[in-house]
């Protein structure tokens, strides 16, 4: 959903949590008061110095000296004057400087490319490239940075950040520690391409930075679960508004958990059985394409498989939400339909029947989760 069709043109859900007004320590206030000023303008869109005072609950001195310093650093810029009817001065309306910087994203998790794309701040995606995907290693990093370069030279206004989604176990500072679909372990992906780019550069799981975007740009609860289909399988948390990671950075790495004891498919991972296994879309296709005839059977075996894996998760964190991000084709019908029965059979009955099974209306929703990466990275905007 773009920015254009949402209605409102700035506003991203008024139900979002905003950061707290309440008071902080002195030592953080200041980053503190940006933040929030910050984050106001973003959801809101443009409003008046005064405007802004009464929904952050600072003082207008206090607005006068952040909103001073956001325009002199390019980041805010005055749009005009309210029209009015009443006495006094009609008031100057503000805003982030929507179109004054851009963002590029890229998405490392498509089975056979790697995409890259240059976004405005509000998540809309103006220009989009793919190049093949290597099959790994210093390869496929060297195909990243100059996807990331290119991107980055389409811009014609300063670039905020870069924000990267990439399949496996990503550290918060951006160390890939384990991706079998890239080749990697241990691989310093962000501070490489920061320094390749001489620019902020923000590398997660993709999965991670899918969830990101389903519940900043698009109508996700509060506590969900937004599983990724492609070339892999991994999912992103979202409980109480807040993005889950884990102590091993790990949360939401439900590929590679066997589903069943009955065998199943081989992972590459080498064991069989692995929800990966069994979901991962060129996989999906494969078995189809041998037996055209068995493919409702196919479907419904990978919805079961789903369902299996997701029960448990759903029963410990009262999860209110399962999205799925992948091909239609695929996803949609068959599997999904064996997902929700399979999920209400292993619950128990009654407590989780509102819960809601669909698939993601966004389009690239790694590339816009990337863009929100580097709003909160840069601007502190959650």
């Amino acid at each position: 959903m773009s920015a254009e069709s949402s209605g409102s043109p700035h506003r991203f859900g008024s139900a979002r949590k905003l950061r707290t007004s309440t008071k902080v320590l002195p030592e953080h206030a200041r980053g503190h008061n940006r933040a929030l000023v910050l984050q106001t303008l973003y959801h809101a869109g443009a409003m008046s110095r005064a405007d802004l005072s009464r929904e952050t609950g600072l003082t207008r001195v206090t607005i006068s000296d952040l909103v001073g310093e956001f325009i002199h650093d390019g980041i805010v810029v005055e749009k005009g004057i309210r029209e009015t009817t009443g006495p006094g001065k009609p008031p100057i309306l503000i805003d982030i400087d929507r179109e004054g910087h851009r963002i590029v994203g890229l998405d490392l998790a498509e089975p056979h490319v790697f995409a890259g794309a240059l976004m405005t701040l509000d998540g809309v995606v103006l220009e989009r490239r793919e190049i093949p995907r290597p099959s790994g290693g210093t390869a496929a990093y060297e195909a990243v940075r100059t996807l990331a370069e290119g991107m980055v030279g389409l811009s014609t206004v300063p670039v905020l950040g870069v924000g990267v989604g990439a399949p496996g176990i990503v550290r918060p500072d951006g160390m890939v520690l384990n991706s079998p679909n890239l080749g990697w372990t241990d691989f310093p992906l962000e501070r490489l391409l920061s320094a390749a780019l001489d620019l902020p550069v923000l590398v997660r799981n993709d999965a991670n930075a899918a969830v990101l975007a389903e519940y900043t740009f698009g109508q996700a609860r509060p506590d969900m679960l937004l599983i990724r289909i492609g070339r892999g399988v991994g999912a992103g948390l979202i409980t109480d508004s807040q993005p889950l990671i884990g102590s091993r950075f790990a949360a939401g790495e439900i590929g590679h958990v066997v589903v069943g004891t009955d065998g199943g498919p081989r992972c590459a991972c080498g064991k069989n059985g692995c929800l990966e296994a069994w979901l991962n879309a060129p996989g999906l296709r494969e078995r189809i394409a041998a037996d055209p005839a068995a493919e409702e059977e196919v479907l419904r075996e990978a919805g079961i498989r789903l369902g299996v894996a997701i029960a448990p998760i759903v029963a410990a964190l009262d999860l209110s939400e399962i999205v799925l991000s992948g091909p239609a084709d695929l996803l949609a019908g068959t599997l999904i339909d064996a997902a929700r029965r399979t999920l209400s059979a292993r619950t128990l009955e009654g407590v989780f029947d509102d819960l809601a099974i669909r698939l993601t209306t966004q389009d690239d929703i790694v590339l816009r989760g990337a863009a929100v990466m580097v709003l909160s990275g840069q601007l502190g905007v959650s």
